[in-house]
C-alpha cells in the first residue's frame, strides 16, 4: 500500500508541475472518473489534502466523502463501528472533519490552557466516545468502541480511567514471546503503536490523545506482566504547581510466557497530576475538552514524543525534591520550635 501511494504522490506531483510551467490543461483534461477512481483513491490523507490545493477541479474531487471515510477506516479500523460511521456523519464536513482532528496526535507543546475560564464556554459533554486500536508490526490485534456517560456523580467525583477489557477479560494474540525479555520488550517498543481517539458528541470534535509509540516498556514488579505505556503532556487548571501539566496515561499490558504468545490483559486511559495523583472525572473531562477543541495538531517524529516526557518526569523528579527538601525545613522548624518551647517551660518552672 506504501508504494500505491508512492506512484500516486508521483502522479500528482507531475501533474502540479506540469501546471505550474504553463500547462493547465493537463489535469483538466483527464476525466474525473479516472482521477477519482485511479489516482484520489491510493493518496494518503496528509496527500490528498495536499493534492487539493493543486486545482479547483482537484479540491472538489478531493472532499468527496466516500475518500475520506475509506481512508479514516483503513487508518482507524474503529471508525467502522456503526455508532462511530453515525457520529462522524454529524461533523462539519464528515469524515473530512474528523481527519483532521484526529490525525495524527495532539501537539502538546501548542496546547495551552488560558488562564481564566471560557465565560462563553457551555457545559460539559454528557458523553466522551473511545475509539481504540493497536497495530503490531502494521497489523490490527485490537479494536474497540466504548462510550462514557460523564453526567453521573460516579463519573464526576471518582478517579478518571476508561477500561476497555473486563478484570478476567483477556485478548489473544499471534505475537511471540521470543528471545528472552529484554528482545521482548524492545520489540514490542519498536513495533506496537497505539491509537486512542476521544471524541465529543456534543461539540463534534475529535482527538487522538496517545504517542502512537511507546514511552517506556516495562516489566510490572509484581504481576510480572509488561506493561506498555502511551502518555501526551498536556497544559493542566493552572491552580497550583501539581496541576501545572497533567499527563493523560495510556496503558497496554501483556501477559505470556516465554516461548510462547504474548495476550493483551488490559487496555486503559488515565489522566495524572505532577503528583501521580489520578484527577476526578471531572477535572479530566475539563482538560480533554480544552485539548479536543484546540487546534494544535501534529506529526512529530518518532522520538518527540518520548524526549517530552522524559522532560515531564524530569519536572515531576524536581517538584518532589523541592517538596522534600521544604518537608525536611519544616520538619526542622517544629523541632526547633518544639524543643525551644520545652526549655522555655522547664526553664519557667525552676526558675520560680
Amino acid at each position: 500500500s506504501t508504494r500505491r501511494v508512492e506512484q500516486a504522490i508521483e502522479m500528482v506531483s507531475s501533474y502540479m508541475t506540469t501546471v505550474d510551467q504553463g500547462g493547465a490543461t493537463a489535469i483538466s483534461a483527464i476525466h474525473d472518473d479516472i482521477l477519482q477512481t485511479h489516482i484520489m483513491t491510493r493518496l494518503d490523507g496528509p496527500t490528498l489534502a495536499s493534492a487539493g490545493c493543486a486545482s479547483s477541479q482537484l479540491h472538489a474531487l478531493s472532499t468527496e466523502e466516500k475518500l475520506w471515510r475509506d481512508i479514516c477506516n483503513h487508518t482507524w479500523p474503529s471508525t467502522n463501528d456503526p455508532r462511530v460511521q453515525h457520529l462522524i456523519s454529524t461533523f462539519p464536513a464528515g469524515h473530512r472533519s474528523f481527519f483532521s482532528d484526529s490525525f495524527p496526535t495532539l501537539d502538546d507543546h501548542h496546547h495551552r490552557r488560558p488562564s481564566q475560564p471560557n465565560p462563553h464556554r457551555s457545559s460539559l459533554p454528557s458523553e466522551l466516545i473511545s475509539a481504540v486500536d493497536i497495530h503490531y508490526q502494521d497489523k490490527l490485534i485490537f479494536s474497540k468502541v466504548q462510550e462514557i456517560e460523564t453526567v453521573t456523580g460516579w463519573f464526576l467525583c471518582s478517579p478518571f480511567r476508561v477500561d476497555l477489557l473486563g478484570e478476567k477479560e483477556i485478548v489473544p494474540t499471534q505475537v511471540k514471546f521470543e528471545g528472552g525479555e529484554d528482545i521482548c520488550r524492545l520489540n514490542l517498543e519498536e513495533n506496537l503503536t497505539l491509537s486512542w481517539i476521544l471524541i465529543d458528541p456534543t461539540r463534534k470534535r475529535a482527538a487522538n490523545v496517545s504517542s502512537l509509540s511507546p514511552v517506556s516498556v516495562q516489566r510490572h514488579w509484581l504481576t510480572g506482566d509488561i506493561q506498555v505505556q502511551y502518555a501526551t503532556i498536556l497544559a493542566g487548571d493552572r491552580r497550583g504547581s501539581t496541576s501545572e501539566f497533567v499527563q493523560c496515561r495510556m496503558v497496554v499490558t501483556w501477559g505470556g510466557k516465554a516461548g510462547g504468545e504474548l495476550h493483551v490483559r488490559e487496555v486503559s486511559l488515565q489522566v495524572e497530576d505532577m503528583d501521580g495523583k489520578n484527577l476526578s472525572g471531572k477535572e479530566s473531562l475539563v482538560i480533554l475538552q480544552e485539548a479536543l477543541e484546540s487546534e494544535g495538531r501534529k506529526k512529530g517524529k518518532r522520538g518527540e514524543r518520548t524526549e517530552r516526557y522524559e522532560k515531564y518526569l524530569e519536572l515531576k523528579k524536581e517538584r518532589r525534591e523541592r517538596k522534600q527538601r521544604s518537608e525536611r525545613r519544616l520538619d526542622m522548624v517544629c523541632m526547633i520550635t518544639g524543643f525551644t518551647i520545652f526549655i522555655a517551660f522547664w526553664t519557667f518552672v525552676l526558675s520560680r
